[in-house]
């Protein structure tokens, strides 16, 4: 009897073994089909006094998406936000938007301290709202936006319908 036990929890062990691994293996798959959105080699400061620019003529907040290309999390809102109609249209008539790179590459440390110098708590992705002035008027953390393995469309637009509001 006891070796029936061990025997069962060695089969149950090399089950979850072989899980975790098909997922690893589907997780890189479905990442390397992403769009790669964060480019490390961007002034990203330079790109965002641009965005503040161009957010006071069109009278739009500004969303920058902090990640990077090794963020699956991150590469899946990316996708989410250029899929879903609903979300799209609402980004585009609302916001300018910016992937805001933080990586080995570019941690962008100085963008990060002067508008989320305690963003690294939320996790990746994290959202900061600019106004069109550049003042930053909301941090959200991404994890409260999932469902299953990606995005709910009502929590987004929750979101992005309270970002719009200054």
């Amino acid at each position: 009897m006891k070796n029936y036990i061990i025997a069962l929890f060695f089969i149950g062990v090399l089950f979850n073994s072989f899980h975790a691994a098909a997922q690893t293996k589907n997780t890189v798959s479905e990442k390397k089909s992403l769009e790669k959105p964060y480019n490390p080699n961007d002034n990203a400061q330079e790109k965002i006094d641009a965005l503040i620019k161009k957010a006071k003529k069109e009278n739009k907040n500004i969303i920058l998406q902090a990640g990077g290309n090794w963020c699956s999390w991150c590469l899946l809102f990316n996708d989410f936000i250029k899929t879903n109609t609903k979300v799209k249209n609402e980004l585009n008539k609302n916001f300018l938007y910016y992937h805001l790179n933080f990586s080995t590459e570019n941690k962008n440390e100085t963008v990060f301290k002067k508008y989320a110098p305690n963003g690294d708590k939320l996790g990746y992705p994290f959202f900061i709202v600019l106004d069109a002035n550049g003042k930053v008027v909301k941090l959200q953390e991404s994890g409260s936006l999932e469902e299953g393995k990606g995005y709910n469309e009502e929590k987004v637009m929750s979101f992005l319908k309270a970002a719009r509001y200054k």
